[in-house]
């Protein structure tokens, strides 16, 4: 791959590499880390997207990447530090919910509603079934129905459509 169609893919694609790491890892220096490891991997050349699908290649390998440093040993044994990303999208009361997620949860969450990715897609992105997909979806809805809602007895069963029903 050329010099200019990696710089290409860069600018298009790296706040979403980015934002993707985030989602998983809650720190921006990890996600930061990540992003340069998916680039690195695409300059290197060794693998590579496929025409057309160098968005989901790319966030495949932030995912992978990403799944990789929270199994590390560092990432187990050392405890974080509490930092603000400022965006306009992150601030408020639903995206500090999501972002309290576990991680398998959070990015299914991000992928669907942040990056407007279809669930067999996410499937393929994290090498999961769409069965899995959709549960993930279901049960990151219904956690955070339960901590966004002021009243318990409020919440009923999720349509299935996107969001709770009232």
């Amino acid at each position: 791959m050329e010099r200019e169609e990696q710089r290409r893919l860069f600018e298009a694609y790296s706040d979403d590499v980015f934002r993707l790491a985030y989602s998983y890892l809650g720190s921006a220096q990890d996600a930061e880390d990540v992003c340069q490891t998916v680039f690195l991997r695409l300059a290197e050349g060794r693998t590579g997207p496929r025409p057309g699908k160098e968005k989901q290649w790319l966030l495949t390998c932030a995912a992978n990447a990403s799944k990789d440093l929270l199994r590390s040993f560092w990432r187990r044994n050392v405890g974080e530090l509490s930092e603000d990303v400022p965006a306009a999208r992150e601030d408020g009361e639903l995206y500090r919910a999501v972002m309290s997620l576990p991680p398998k949860y959070r990015a299914v969450i991000h992928l669907y509603y942040y990056e407007g990715i279809g669930q067999r897609e996410i499937g393929e992105i994290l090498r999961i079934s769409q069965t899995a997909v959709q549960t993930r979806m279901s049960r990151a809805r219904a956690m955070l129905r339960k901590e966004l809602s002021d009243d318990p007895g409020e919440i009923q069963k999720d349509d299935g459509a996107g969001g709770p029903q009232r």
